[in-house]
């Protein structure tokens, strides 16, 4: 085991993370940056590391560099001491341990997945998990595929998909169309978004979009327990009233995104709405902890911008600083606010699960047998549903939907590590 000593640590190094740390860093305070992948930039900045991508991401990548703040890289938070002002990771099979004065989280968000039949084929993935593989070299030209589910984001996937020479047969937004042209509307009071929008838009034209329609079922070849048989062949879709049947290679399905607040509630954070709750200086209820970024409910990459930056001249001791933030926060807030209002699930989703359809894909535990109990407790005791690898990360807010179960206490590690890691043992190897 190894240790570390900071004025200021933060955890997450998207958006929020990054503009936390370089604002802190700036005011002289000895900063280090954690986060569990190999490089800066989070989900949303994962390609945008040249003018060519979002102007802001290498403005803000080059400020890191220069700022002098430490980068812990491939650093996977498991364990946290917050009277003791401790995070331990685990960093190239080892165990470290961070001794810090404040602590800013900014652990971002994670897509939903809601199940349906044959959510589990191989083919169906979540809408930015495809994107961050397509991003990543995955080829997909001239493979079929269908867009799913509910946000902005399914445009930006289309795009993506569309730029690497997808056969993008068609977008599905759970949404009807009038709460989309209403929502279009309202942006026109954020000019910036308007332009993000309609360039989503353009990288997207072509590209079939049906609103009011959401996929019922998946499948594959019949006719036993091939290979092929657990193989994506064709999407069932419906907008309640009609259906159709699109054979495709790819679903890329995701309704939304949820905040990581599992770090944050080990930590002992009050948690409201499914959010890290903070008051104007990011402060969450925990004495020397700030949280900024999605975690704190999600508002894209300017809100978490925003965000960070009070949160790191909060942690920096530097509160008029942090006001001259207050003012461009709170117009994104009301974005934030008008996306939640435009983008919310309806409750025909639910109808697609069958009792054979599984909910925990770790545990394989169907519905049906989630149908025997009555809370999140009981059904991690029954069923070891959550118990899995994702420690109900994908299973825990699909049930919180379709059941209106609550997480419960969050136990370390909050993340997958090494035993030898839980036990202070160094690099095995």
């Amino acid at each position: 085991m190894s240790g570390r000593e900071c004025e200021v640590l933060v955890v997450g190094a998207g958006p929020a993370g990054i503009a936390a740390a370089c604002r802190a860093a700036e005011c002289g305070r000895s900063v280090l940056l954690a986060d569990e992948n190999p490089a800066c930039g989070g989900q949303i900045w994962r390609a945008d590391r040249s003018s060519a991508g979002t102007p802001a991401a290498p403005a803000w990548l080059a400020r890191l560099a220069a700022s002098g703040v430490e980068i812990l890289p491939g650093a996977v938070a498991f364990e946290a001491d917050a009277d003791a002002g401790v995070i331990r990771f685990e960093h190239e099979f080892e165990t470290v341990e961070v001794h810090c004065r404040r602590l800013v989280l900014a652990t971002g968000a994670r897509e939903l997945f809601l199940p349906f039949p044959g959510w589990t084929l191989t083919g169906v993935v979540g809408a930015g998990g495809l994107q961050a593989l397509v991003k990543g070299g995955f080829p997909v030209a001239g493979r079929r595929v269908v867009v799913a589910g509910s946000g902005p984001l399914l445009l930006a996937v289309a795009g993506v998909l569309s730029q690497h020479g997808a056969d993008l047969l068609g977008v599905f937004e759970q949404v009807p169309l009038a709460d989309l042209i209403l929502f279009s509307l309202r942006l026109w009071a954020f000019p910036k978004k308007l332009l993000e929008a309609a360039g989503l838009a353009m990288a997207a034209r072509g590209v079939p979009l049906r609103a009011g329609w959401w996929v019922t079922a998946a499948g594959g070849a019949s006719g036993g327990a091939s290979e092929d048989s657990a193989r994506l062949k064709w999407v069932k879709l419906t907008d309640g009233w009609r259906q159709t049947k699109v054979e495709c290679d790819l679903l890329a399905c995701g309704y939304g995104l949820r905040p990581n607040t599992e770090l944050a509630q080990l930590i002992g954070c009050r948690v409201s709405a499914g959010a890290v709750a903070v008051d104007e200086f990011q402060n969450t209820s925990v004495d020397g902890v700030l949280a900024a970024g999605e975690v704190t409910g999600i508002g894209g990459a300017e809100l978490s911008l925003e965000e960070g930056s009070v949160a790191g001249y909060a942690a920096a001791d530097e509160p008029d600083r942090a006001r001259a933030h207050f003012a461009a926060r709170a117009r994104y807030q009301g974005f934030a606010a008008a996306l939640e209002r435009a983008f919310t699930l309806r409750q025909e989703l639910k109808s697609a699960v069958t009792a054979e359809t599984i909910v925990c894909r770790c545990e394989d535990v169907t519905a049906g047998r989630l149908g025997e109990f009555k809370s999140w407790k009981e059904a991690k005791l029954g069923s070891r549903c959550g118990m899995g690898a994702c420690q109900g990360k994908t299973c825990g807010p699909a049930a919180e939907f379709l059941y209106g179960w609550g997480a419960g206490s969050v136990r370390p590690p909050v993340a997958p590590v090494r035993v030898g890691t839980l036990a202070g043992e160094s690099d095995p190897r």
